[in-house]
This record gives structure tokens, sequence and C-alpha cells, in this order.
């Protein structure tokens, strides 16, 4: 393992005594509550009987979990002191009752034993260009290994389940065309798209006739976005800005922009939606996708540092529908028109990626990531699975419009 490379996954961390005893002894009483079976260093079990969770260094495990909580949870899998064959079915148990895990007195004291989020974190223009490069900035490459043809990382629209990966393209699109059919694009649109990804949403919005505006803050991406955009013909109908949502003028019929929200950071929600404002045209339209949380989870959780802040999506926060409605009515002329839930279908897209993504280890390793990289990307899908699976996460589809005084 590469010490400089993954520093608090190659080390264990300093711990007391006192603190790591206390650590064994609420996570065992947890496990032990739980539809699982917890082996222990291939000896003791725990659980009421359910999915495997295979520990092989207890001590390693309830040490980090003591100084890190879900932190390190997670770096403990990354470090392989914990296994499960069923990761998807033990984090789901998990993510179930995430509200319940920890006891109630310790959930009042959480920030004086939480980690807080860093400063250098905070998604501010130049620190959101630093976070987003951090994870969309990895290699093109390997998104392309795990993703289906469209280059679409969101979450798909399936007509039925289980689906098959072959469908994924379609699901894509499908996806795409509701979202901009909420938005009224067609012949003659100005649209703003507010986070590029590949491309794909621009295309079938210059299919349609548009004009497109789509902006992003990853370099990787805005240049493979415009490769694809030139030899599908549409170079003369979008253009491609690497820029920042709030530098963006101009006025707009309507405005798209896909899971975006989820690295505006709750600091600048409001800013957020305050430009969404200031750029629709009146009688214009907005259609958001966005992931949410419950709003009582959103208010527990906005000051901790999380796994996925860390390693996935710096500076990353996802709002509930509550708080979008709320600062949208108080702070913008706004107001959510219609909404629609899927979470099932994000827990299916996530599905189809992560098998991809394992299927193709060996090309994975190609490109130059390493093994703990693999098991970093593993977690972190079957992660994000189990919490739509578990119905602790939800994906929404929002069509805003905006108020005529």
């Amino acid at each position: 393992m590469d010490e400089r490379r993954w520093p608090d996954v190659a080390g264990r961390p300093a711990a007391s005594w006192l603190r790591t005893a206390v650590s064994e002894r609420l996570v065992r009483h947890a496990l032990a509550r739980l539809p699982l079976r917890v082996r222990l260093d291939g000896d003791e079990t725990l659980g009421l009987g359910g999915p495997l969770m295979e520990v092989h260094d207890p001590k390693a495990f309830y040490r980090r979990i003591g100084v890190g909580g879900l932190i390190g949870f997670g770096e403990s899998y990354m470090a392989g002191e914990w296994e499960a064959r069923d990761l998807v079915g033990v984090l789901t148990v998990l993510a179930e009752r995430l509200a319940t895990l920890v006891p109630e007195p310790l959930q009042k004291l959480r920030g004086l034993w939480a980690p807080k989020q860093p400063a250098a974190q905070r998604n501010t223009p130049e620190g959101s260009r630093d976070n987003i490069s951090r994870h969309y900035d990895l290699s093109n490459e390997l998104f392309a290994l795990f993703l289906d043809e469209t280059l679409s990382y969101s979450s798909a629209l399936f007509r039925g389940f289980p689906a098959d990966r072959s469908l994924l393209p379609a699901a894509q699109h499908r996806k795409i065309d509701r979202l901009l059919d909420e938005a009224g694009v067609g012949p003659g649109t100005e649209l703003l798209e507010i986070g590029t990804g590949w491309g794909e949403l621009a295309l079938r919005a210059a299919a349609r006739g548009a004009r497109v505006r789509t902006v992003t803050l990853s370099q990787e991406q805005r240049e493979l976005a415009r490769e694809r955009i030139a030899a599908a013909g549409f170079a003369d109908r979008v253009s491609v800005e690497l820029c920042d949502y709030r530098k963006v003028e101009g006025s707009f019929d309507a405005i798209v922009s896909v899971e975006m929200i989820e690295a505006v950071g709750a600091e600048f929600w409001q800013e957020y939606f305050s430009t969404l404002d200031r750029l629709l045209a009146p009688g214009g339209r907005i259609a958001l996708q966005a992931i949410t949380m419950p709003h009582d989870r959103m208010l527990a959780s906005q000051d901790t540092f999380t796994w996925i802040q860390k390693y996935i999506f710096p500076g990353g926060f996802l709002p509930s529908v509550e708080v979008i409605e709320q600062i949208t009515a108080e702070h913008t002329a706004l107001r959510v028109a219609d909404r629609d839930g899927f979470g099932p279908h994000y827990a299916e897209t996530l599905r189809l990626w992560r098998e991809t993504f394992t299927e193709r280890a060996e090309q994975v390793d190609a490109l130059g990531f390493d093994a703990v990289f693999r098991r970093l990307w593993t977690f972190y899908l079957a992660y994000s699975e189990a919490g739509f699976r578990s119905g602790y996460l939800d994906v929404q589809q929002m069509l805003l419009t905006k108020e005529i005084s």
C-alpha cells in the first residue's frame, strides 16, 4: 500500500486504550442488535442473522471507528480489515438503521465527537474548482469503463426491474428527455445547463433545435464533451464553458441541472437558487434532478465531515426536499411546481455501474489505479446503492417555475 497516497488507510490512527474500549463496547452492542451475521476474526459471531460481515482485525476495526466514526468504518474496509460477500446487503442493513446506530445520548453530543468539515472544502468559486477536479478529473477513461455509451453519471429511469446493462443507454435517454420535456425545451429554446457532465443532455437538447450554453468546472469533462458535440455536428448550437454557475450572465428560457446541487454545499444553496432566479426569463422553466436525504438527517449531519466528503465528493452535501422548498419560497420567486421521486431506479443504476466496475478491475489497474482505489470505489458504489435501497436516499426530478409579481 502506498503510504503517501493513503496515509490514513496504511496507518492505524492513534487512540487511547479507553477510547478504543468504549468504541468496542458501543460497536458490539450495535452489531448484536442488527439483522446481520458479524464474524469476528473467524471465531465469535454477533448479530441476529442476515448478510455476513467478516471482521478480520477487530482491534483495528474498533480503533478506527472510535477515532473516525463512519470515516473509520470506510477506511477499515479500504484497509481490508473487514469484508462482505454481499456488501450492498450489509450496508443496506446499516443504512436502514443509521439514525439509531449511535445511542441517543451520544447523538446529542455529536458536535463534540464527530469530525468537522474542513474549511479547505468550502465551495467558494476557488474551492469548487478544486473539489470538482478531485473527482471528475480523475480520468475520462476511468468513467468510461463503467458508465454506458451515453457517459451519463446520474440516475437512469427504467421501465421495470431488474434491469439489464443493455437497457441503460435507453434508460438514461428516458431520464434526460423527461427533464427536457419538463423544461419545455424545443426549437429555438435558449437553454442553460449547469453541470455539463460529458455532454449527453446538451446533445439531446441541440437535436431538438435548442441553443445550449452549458457550464462545468471540470477540464476533463469539458474537453470530451466538446469533442462529442463537434462529432455530432452541433458545435454551432452548443457552447461548453469552464465557468462557475455564479459567474453566468444572461437570460434563458429554460435551465436544466442534473445532480449538481449536491456539489453546491449548504452554505451556498441560497446563492445557487438566487442565481437560477436571476437567470430565468419570465415564463421560463427549470428542471432539476437532485439526490435528497431526510430533512432531520440533513440537519443532524450538516456540519459533520463524512467518508464520502473525504474520499469521493469533497465539499458535497445532500439537501432535503423541505430545504429546497423553504429556500426558494423565502429567498426567490421560484416555486417547486412538480416533483417525482424515483430512488429505486438509482439503486438499479448503481448496481449496473458497480458490477461493470468489478468486472473491469484489470482495466482499472491498467489506468494506474491501485487496489486501495478499487476497494474505495467498490465501497462508494455499494454504499450509495445501499442508501437508495434502504430508502435513506432518494432522487427527485423537480420542476421550478417563477412567480410573476
